[in-house]
């Protein structure tokens, strides 16, 4: 079931969601996403006309299908609130969704990058040629020195940089702003993506001046710049030049390792979780766990009197 195919109740939620809660298009479209497949999975008539036995046994279903806790409780949650809207509204004067009970979800740590994998990644990416070389060099030194999620990333525009900040202020989710900060390298790399941007757009052929794109990492895709999906290639290519798994590596992973690397060098938790533009301090504690975890780690393998005993004979 497309969005365009959406009943006229679930057009009015997804309707309130974006003008009353301003959410972001990328959770409309999971909203949606959501509600279509409990639209089709409850019964005969849809969410308007089911009971409690067949909205349950859709969200069984689920687990059937091999989803994840953490999707299966999104669904459960899109619908929830679905049915809490349609109440207020007055269009039931039930709430079938009320005996769902949300799945137990484990603790799933962050996949993280080393120091040395960050390493090895920009190394791959510096052997390409010049141009596609010098833009993922920019991509990763960002990524990796802000922390900022992708769609802050391939949303920055050119004027936030032309005059070499040290801190990018960004607006995230909920329209919050924040200061992102940018290390030398991270500042280097930009300077020379913008030179060869710059160089590409006079080279253009036209009888004037070449219209320039607003964006920092412009693309000929209908949305004018990079996508995100692009970008993972872009990581996947590099992380096979480097001799890692494509798997460990991903756009939101660079923003793991900058976490983690931080809280590793003895950054502040609170500094960590304004960087990162959390709302709750709980959602950056998992980063302690890694943090942990790893210095552990260390500690196993190189401290002398973590070693097993040497069995000496009688």
């Amino acid at each position: 079931m497309s969005v365009d195919a959406a009943s006229p109740q679930i057009e009015a939620f997804l309707e309130m969601m974006a003008v009353e809660r301003d959410a972001s298009p990328h959770t409309l479209s999971a909203y949606a996403r959501d509600l279509a497949d409990a639209e089709q999975g409850v019964g005969p008539g849809g969410l308007m006309a089911a009971d409690e036995a067949g909205v349950e046994a859709w969200y069984a279903d689920l687990a059937q299908r091999g989803l994840s806790a953490a999707t299966a409780a999104r669904r459960r949650s899109s619908v929830r609130q679905f049915y809490r809207f349609v109440l207020g509204e007055g269009w039931r004067p039930d709430d079938p969704s009320r005996r769902l009970d949300a799945p137990k979800q484990g603790r799933n740590l962050p996949k993280i990058l080393s120091r040395e994998d960050i390493d090895a990644l920009l190394a791959a990416v510096a052997k390409r040629d010049a141009a596609a070389a010098v833009r993922a060099l920019a991509l990763i030194e960002l990524a990796y020195a802000s922390g900022l999620r992708v769609s802050e990333l391939l949303n920055l525009r050119v004027e936030a940089v032309r005059r070499d900040p040290a801190w990018l202020t960004i607006r995230g989710k909920g329209g919050k702003e924040r200061l992102a900060p940018l290390n030398d390298p991270a500042r280097a790399a930009v300077r020379a993506w913008l030179d060869v941007r710059d160089a590409a757009r006079k080279a253009l052929p036209s009888g004037g001046p070449a219209p320039d794109s607003p964006w920092l990492f412009p693309s000929r895709g209908a949305g004018g710049r990079l996508t995100p999906r692009r970008f993972a290639q872009i990581l996947d290519q590099a992380a096979i030049d480097a001799g890692i798994d494509p798997a460990r590596v991903s756009p939101h992973v660079l923003r793991h390792a900058f976490a983690t690397h931080l809280l590793e060098g003895g950054a502040d938790l609170r500094v960590v979780q304004t960087l990162l533009g959390h709302a709750d301090i709980a959602t950056t504690q998992i980063y302690t766990h890694v943090a942990t975890d790893r210095l552990s780690q260390v500690v196993q393998r190189h401290h002398p009197l973590a070693a097993p005993p040497s069995r000496t004979e009688d």
